[in-house]
């Protein structure tokens, strides 16, 4: 129940957060541009260190065999790209991932500074909770 509670506490905070955000930066031009830009990083890492298959999987560019080293956990969505290990993804990771995209078009260029403000821990991070803690990993899923 806690556990509820602190997530739910997590996202309103983060809603409080969005409010004072401009609109005009917000699932916009500018943000689109920001996820563009997120987009051709994403394509620049993932091209300089893949060493496995680069596919495009419901709406996201995987590109895998990527060194641990390159990325944090079991992989980082940088706008439009996932990259992740050998491993080939699951149906839930890619789940978890689109919502990570779609946060990307939403805050554009805000995305990284936002994500770096709400913490390494998954359990406390909104992005990470909106995105689904099961999805990702980060909790063991309930039957």
């Amino acid at each position: 129940m806690s556990d509820q509670r602190t997530t739910s506490d997590v996202l309103e905070r983060g809603r409080r957060l969005d409010r004072r955000i401009p609109s005009f930066l917000l699932r916009s031009p500018i943000s689109r541009v920001g996820y563009a830009w997120g987009t051709a990083v994403g394509w620049i890492w993932g091209g300089l260190w893949s060493t496995g298959p680069v596919e495009r999987r419901g709406g996201l560019w995987i590109f895998r065999g990527m060194p641990s080293w390159t990325f944090n956990r079991g992989g980082v969505c940088v706008g439009g790209c996932f990259l992740t290990g050998d491993a080939m993804p699951s149906e839930a990771v890619l789940r978890h991932e689109r919502v990570h995209k779609a946060q990307w078009l939403r805050y554009g260029f805000l995305m990284p500074v936002l994500y770096f403000f709400a913490g390494r821990d998954p359990l406390r991070n909104r992005f990470e909770i909106e995105a689904g803690l099961q999805d990702g990993n980060y909790l063991p899923r309930r039957p």
